[in-house]
């Protein structure tokens, strides 16, 4: 039986998976080989656990009741192996809150050890980078709300470490950015972009003023939605322009201080109310152009404000870490 959690207004479906092969999908044994064989299954799995029932979609509301599919724990104890399903039936690298309801949905089946960390592995289909990836999750307190430390690695910058093609080079800062034609033809004012890679490939375009912030609504209207899907979903979706794998979409307004205010477009999802690994990437972003200060950075989203790690050694980012929380709402 699938359960919905609610991470900053990110919501995702948990199911075990023996319960969709209850259900007649034929996934595999493995996670490893259920990655590699994701056509096969995955579309009939986000039907049978993200379809509004009939009669019961609110009007207005998005296709699918929840932000994608968590299929896991393939195994009784550590580490942890899972799939991260989008509602179009893609698999993503990461999910900075996609991980945090997993690690509470772990909790309450009694699966976590107390007050250890635990490894979670997350399996995909992505060619151009390391399958399974493994993060380290933590239990912690944070300014008195209970939630999980995600330690997310070393980012990675610029166009290489997301595979991007036929962009130029700007600055901002004294920082090497890089101009994304496709964006500054929908808006002049997303002229100016980092790549990075915390797991999942972003590309975080920064702007000086929060006119310049899309809405989700405005990201959902058609001319805008459509522009958009070509950037940032892989072919034939979208036209894999310029990452042929497709690429999540931020944007990132400094506030003030270590705060930062964000937006975000998600390949094989769209416009989404937060989003963990996005909230990682703009805070590198915005530390690579001068905007914050290793230490704490605080990303505001209209799901919630994510507290992110930022450690430094030697003039460059060594660990981003992210702090979540869940709930179970069905």
């Amino acid at each position: 039986m699938a359960r919905m959690y609610d991470a900053r207004g990110n919501i995702y479906m948990v199911v075990a998976p023996e319960d969709l092969r209850h259900q007649g999908i034929d996934l595999p044994e493995q996670a490893s080989h259920a990655a590699q064989t994701r056509e096969a299954w995955a579309l009939a799995a986000i039907e049978a656990c993200c379809g509004w029932a009939p009669g019961t979609q609110p009007p207005g509301s998005k296709e699918h009741c929840s932000d994608g599919l968590l299929v896991g724990p393939f195994q009784l104890s550590q580490p942890f192996d899972l799939l991260i399903v989008n509602t179009d039936g893609t698999l993503a690298e990461r999910s900075g809150n996609g991980l945090t309801i997993f690690s509470q949905a772990l909790s309450d089946q009694g699966l976590w050890p107390k007050d250890e960390a635990c490894r979670l592995r997350v399996h995909h289909d992505k060619a151009d980078v390391l399958s399974p990836g493994e993060i380290s999750v933590k239990p912690a307190v944070v300014e008195e709300v209970k939630g999980f430390w995600l330690d997310l690695g070393k980012p990675g910058f610029g166009p290489e470490a997301v595979s991007a093609h036929g962009v130029e080079s700007v600055t901002l800062n004294g920082r090497e950015l890089s101009h994304v034609q496709p964006l500054s033809s929908l808006n002049a004012a997303w002229s100016r972009s980092q790549f990075a890679r915390v797991g999942n490939p972003h590309c975080v375009t920064l702007v000086q003023s929060v006119d310049a912030l899309p809405s989700n609504e405005q990201m959902r209207e058609p001319g805008l939605s459509e522009g958009l899907t070509r950037i940032a979903y892989a072919m034939p979706a979208g036209a894999g322009r310029p990452c042929p794998a497709g690429i999540n979409l931020q944007w990132a307004m400094h506030e003030s201080g270590q705060r930062v205010s964000a937006r975000v477009f998600e390949r094989g999802e769209g416009p989404t109310a937060s989003s963990g690994t996005s909230a990682t990437a703009v805070a590198c972003a915005a530390w690579r152009v001068g905007w914050v200060n290793a230490g704490e950075v605080k990303v505001v989203m209209p799901g919630g404000t994510a507290p992110i790690l930022l450690e430094e050694e030697q003039g460059e980012l060594s660990r981003v870490s992210l702090f979540g929380t869940a709930r179970l709402i069905g």
